[in-house]
C-alpha cells in the first residue's frame, strides 16, 4: 500500500482527518493538573522559537522554523533539546498504511516493541511467539513454540538486556527462553530449553491458577505477575523462587506493573473494579496496600505506568480509560451498592446502553477517555513514547477492530486506525520512530507509519538513521 504524509494541522487546534484516521477535534475535558503542565513542558519548543512579537507566542512551531533555529544555534547548544524533538515528532502520527508484518491462522494476543525498538514480539493463541528483527526488515529472529499452554499466551515480557523472554499462560508456570541464542526455531525442551518458573507454592497442583500479566523489573532481577487467584506474585530470578505473594484483590488480577525504575511500587488492577498501589518497603509491616483508587464501574483490563511513580492509566470494562494520580489514593475503597449487574458478562455481551451514563460518585481519577470498546478480551492501553512524543498521547486497542489515539491533556480523539476484521487486543508504538504496530484476533500483525511520497519506504534501519540525524 502507498504511504503519504500524515500530520497534525499547524494552523488550528484541530486535527486532520487523513486516510484511515478518523478524528474528533472537540476536547472531552480540559485537564488542569500537574500532569498537563509536565506534558506541555516535555513537548514544547524553546521559547525563542515561539515568539512572534513582544509578549506574543505561537504554537505549534513549524518544522522548517525548528530546523532553521537549530542551524542558527538559537539554544547555544547546537542541537535540539529533548522537548524540541518531542515537539516535532509528536505532530506526526503513525496513521498511514498499514503494511503487513505477518498473518497467522490464529488470534494474536500480544504485540510489543523492545525498549530500543530493534525487536518486536507477537504472541498467538496457537502457542507460537515470534520475535522479529525490526532493523533487518522484520526478519523472524526467533520462532518460539510455547510449552504448558492453557488457552493462550496471556502475556510476554522481554528482559532489559534483551537476552531472555518470559511468557505466561493460564498456568502458574511461567516459561523463560534464551532470545540471544542462534537457534531460530525454539521448540520447548526439544530444540531449546524453556525454563519453567513455578509461581505456585508447590502443593497447589499444576493448574491451580493462571497468570494474566507478567513484567520484568528494570534491573532484570525480578518478575511481577497478576493471577486468577486474586493475587500478586513477585519472583526472585536469582533465588529461583517466589519472594512475595499478596492476596491483593477480591477477583482476578488482570494487570500488574512496576511504577518506576526503583521497583518499590507496584500497581494492580482487577475485576473487582479497583486499582491498588503497593509499597514493598512497608507491605510486611502494614499488610495492606499503600492506597486504593476507585472510579471504574467494571473490571480493569490493563494498567500502564507513566514511569514516574506518580501517574498511570487503566483500561476498564466500563468502556473508559482513566488517568490516575496516586496522590489522590485513599486507604479504603468506596463502593456503590448495586451499581454492577451480575448478569452482564463482557466476554459475550455488549455493554448496556443505560450504563454508559452512570458515573462513580467517588471517582478519584483525574481524566477519562471514551470512544473505544473494551469487550471479549483484556484490551490494552498505553502512554505514547516519552522519547519521541513526550507522552502526549494515550492509545488503545478496541473490540470494534480499531486502534484509538487520544490527546492526554484535552481528551480529544486525534486518530482512529481501521484495518482489522476482529478485536485489536494489543498494539505498540515504536519508542523513537512514528510507527505503531497493531495485532488482532484476525491473526494479522500490521504496522502503521508516518509520511512518505506514495511509494513504499526503504528499509527501516536506513530510515531510522536518517530520522535520528535530522532530529538530534
Amino acid at each position: 500500500m502507498g504511504y503519504s504524509l500524515s500530520r497534525l494541522t499547524l494552523e488550528s487546534d484541530r486535527f486532520d482527518e487523513v486516510g484511515s484516521s478518523q478524528t474528533s477535534g472537540k476536547p472531552l475535558h480540559n485537564l488542569e493538573n500537574e500532569v498537563a503542565q509536565l506534558t506541555k513542558l516535555r513537548s514544547a519548543p524553546h521559547e525563542r522559537l515561539t515568539q512572534i512579537g513582544p509578549g506574543k507566542r505561537d504554537l505549534p512551531v513549524s518544522v522548517v522554523k525548528m530546523l532553521a533555529g537549530r542551524e542558527g544555534n538559537y539554544s547555544g547548544r547546537g542541537r535540539f533539546s529533548s522537548a524540541d524533538r518531542c515537539h516535532v515528532l509528536s505532530r506526526y502520527l503513525p496513521v498511514k498504511g498499514p503494511g503487513l508484518v505477518d498473518h497467522m491462522p490464529s488470534r494474536a494476543y500480544v504485540s510489543q516493541f523492545s525498549a530500543d525498538g530493534s525487536l518486536f514480539i507477537a504472541a498467538f493463541q496457537d502457542s507460537q511467539i515470534r520475535i522479529y528483527n525490526v532493523d533487518r526488515g522484520w526478519k523472524i529472529q526467533k520462532n518460539i513454540h510455547a510449552k504448558t499452554m492453557r488457552w493462550t499466551v496471556t502475556d510476554t515480557s522481554l528482559s532489559p538486556d534483551q537476552y531472555h523472554l518470559v511468557y505466561a499462560s493460564m498456568s502458574p508456570i511461567v516459561q523463560m527462553v534464551n532470545v540471544g541464542s542462534s537457534q531460530t526455531e525454539s521448540l520447548a525442551n526439544v530444540a531449546e530449553i524453556h525454563e519453567g518458573l513455578d509461581f505456585s507454592s508447590g502443593d497447589d497442583g499444576g493448574y491451580s491458577f493462571g497468570i494474566f500479566s507478567v513484567k520484568f523489573s528494570t534491573d532484570g532481577h525480578e518478575l511481577v505477575a497478576g493471577s486468577s487467584d486474586d493475587s500478586i506474585y513477585v519472583y526472585d530470578l536469582e533465588a529461583d523462587k517466589p519472594s512475595l505473594r499478596i492476596l491483593a484483590h477480591t477477583s482476578d488480577v488482570n494487570t500488574v506493573c512496576f511504577a518506576d525504575e526503583s521497583g518499590h511500587l507496584i500497581y494492580s488492577g482487577s475485576d473487582d473494579t479497583l486499582c491498588k498501589v503497593w509499597d514493598r518497603r512497608c507491605f510486611k509491616a502494614m499488610g495492606r496496600p499503600a492506597g486504593v483508587l476507585t472510579g471504574h464501574l467494571e473490571g480493569i483490563t490493563f494498567i500502564d505506568s507513566k514511569g514516574d511513580g506518580r501517574y498511570f492509566i487503566s483500561n476498564g470494562k466500563d468502556q473508559a480509560i482513566k488517568l490516575w494520580d496516586i496522590r489522590r489514593m485513599t486507604s479504603k475503597a468506596t463502593c456503590i451498592p448495586g451499581h454492577r449487574s451480575s448478569e452482564w458478562d463482557y466476554r459475550w455481551m455488549d455493554y448496556p446502553p443505560q450504563a454508559k451514563d452512570i458515573k462513580h460518585p467517588s471517582d478519584q481519577s483525574i481524566a477519562s477517555y471514551r470512544g473505544h470498546s473494551v469487550l471479549r478480551t483484556l484490551i490494552r492501553c498505553y502512554f505514547s513514547p516519552a522519547c519521541s512524543t513526550g507522552q502526549k498521547y494515550i492509545y488503545t486497542g478496541s473490540h470494534d477492530s480499531g486502534v484509538y489515539i487520544y490527546d492526554l491533556v484535552s481528551g480529544a480523539r486525534v486518530a482512529t486506525l481501521k484495518y482489522h476484521k476482529a478485536p485489536v487486543r494489543d498494539c505498540s508504538w515504536h519508542p523513537y520512530y512514528p510507527m505503531l504496530v497493531s495485532s488482532s484476533w484476525d491473526g494479522a500483525v500490521v504496522r502503521w507509519e508516518f509520511p512518505g511520497n506514495g511509494e513504499a519506504p526503504p528499509a527501516f534501519s536506513s530510515r531510522n538513521r536518517i530520522w535520528r540525524r535530522h532530529f538530534s
